[in-house]
């Protein structure tokens, strides 16, 4: 349609000129009739030709990444015709928040273009990339040809993995609860060294390799297997949340959410996830890169949009963690109302730790990097949250349940350290 309204006024010119070229009989009219159609059959040629021949294509050097990498987009563009190709538009349409640059160029005959767009990903989420778009025209923009070359393309961007070498778990005292080098007689799927056959082994503890190898019987040994799971809930309220970009309460709870978890899988624990967003979603406990890679696919497409209040979730999320399990609420909220379920957790064997958000902080922050002065409205809010969050810090007290407050700014290893 856009093509169409482009080329009315041209048609709408030819066609008055042919009208008055035949009801007058002028040669000059004649002339410029031929003159145009020459021009607007060249035109039409030149771009009908001008994505003969052409072979193209794009590769991407990753398809996951993390926020602060960098997106590398390889393009090769062939021709194999023997007339120059004097004008060519290569792009890929894109999602992403830095969009892949576009290129205009020529190619002689039988030419070749290699070239390399790099972008940097600057905010988590699940982006496509759409096939590699080919365009060219005449030089007068009367007609325009397209060609899309292969297959869209998923991107899928994970938060930025904070270390945190620091942090502990505070797991109940029970046998197994935490990572000790403390050997057993239970079999474990920790199996650490092995030692010469002693009365009173159990067969299905020899180590056959070895005993061949060596001509003596050899025993396993194990360590005390890891079972104190770890179960985060990550509040994503929309109310609750805020600040803006990279300092807003959601990104630094979704960035905490993914370092503990990273630790925690790192320690050979198993954890689950359960996220209050627009939709909520409880992931089962499990261990290993498999379910650190679900972790993560997770946390890149959350948002801050949740409607469901944090003392519901945990209300009926709480209820599936057994003994030994540890809880760890990542949340902005100043509501004391979610902290009461919190009281079953220790006579139930259960941990809990809190990764408060500093609401009032983030707000001030947003103000500042705006550049404008603290309103008497925001004002009148930043000092509710204060008082919200002192009530909060008294509740969680109450119930012994150790809490790291988290302002803006500051890095996760520093604040988790405690």
């Amino acid at each position: 349609m856009r093509a169409l309204l482009r080329r009315l006024p041209l048609v709408i010119l030819a066609t008055i000129l042919a009208a008055a070229a035949l009801s007058t009989g002028w040669s000059e009219l004649f002339y410029l009739v031929y003159l145009g159609a020459l021009v607007i059959g060249g035109s039409y040629l030149v771009t009908r030709y001008g994505l003969a021949d052409l072979e193209a294509g794009y590769a991407l050097d990753r398809v996951q990444a993390h926020v602060g990498d960098q997106l590398r987009a390889t393009y090769t563009i062939l021709s194999g015709s023997r007339l120059p190709k004097l004008w060519l538009e290569v792009h890929n349409p894109s999602s992403l928040p830095v969009p892949l640059p576009g290129r205009a160029i020529s190619l002689g005959p039988r030419g070749e273009r290699s070239w390399v767009a790099r972008v940097p990903l600057r905010r988590r989420g699940h982006f496509r990339v759409d096939p590699l778009v080919v365009r060219t025209g005449d030089p007068l923009g009367l007609f325009e040809a397209t060609a899309a070359v292969g297959h869209g393309q998923t991107v899928i961007v994970y938060p930025r993995l904070e270390p945190i070498p620091r942090w502990r778990l505070h797991a109940p005292s029970l046998e197994g609860a935490r990572s000790l080098p403390v050997r057993t007689q239970q079999i474990t799927p920790l199996a650490t060294t092995i030692r010469p056959y002693a009365p009173g082994d159990a067969f299905n503890r020899i180590h056959w390799p070895t005993t061949a190898r060596t001509g003596e019987i050899q025993v396993k040994e194990f360590d005390l297997e890891q079972t104190a799971d770890v179960w985060l809930f990550l509040d994503l309220e929309g109310s609750v949340q805020a600040g803006r970009g990279d300092d807003a309460t959601v990104e630094v709870a979704v960035r905490a959410a993914a370092a503990i978890s990273e630790r925690a899988i790192a320690d050979n624990r198993a954890v689950a996830i359960t996220t209050t967003g627009a939709h909520v979603s409880n992931m089962p406990p499990d261990r290993g890169p498999r379910q650190r890679q679900k972790i993560l696919r997770l946390l890149a497409a959350v948002e801050g949009d949740g409607g469901s209040p944090l003392a519901e979730t945990l209300v009926a999320g709480l209820q599936g963690l057994r003994r030994g399990m540890s809880a760890v609420i990542i949340t902005p909220s100043v509501d004391p109302t979610w902290v009461r379920p919190l009281a079953t957790l220790r006579p139930r064997g259960v941990g809990c730790q809190v990764i408060w958000l500093d609401q009032g902080a983030f707000l001030a922050r947003q103000a500042e990097a705006d550049g404008t002065a603290v309103d008497e409205a925001v004002a009148g809010r930043i000092e509710a949250l204060a008082a919200g969050a002192r009530a909060l810090h008294h509740a969680l007290a109450e119930f012994d349940v150790r809490t790291y407050p988290v302002p803006p700014g500051v890095a996760l290893a520093e604040v988790l350290a405690g």
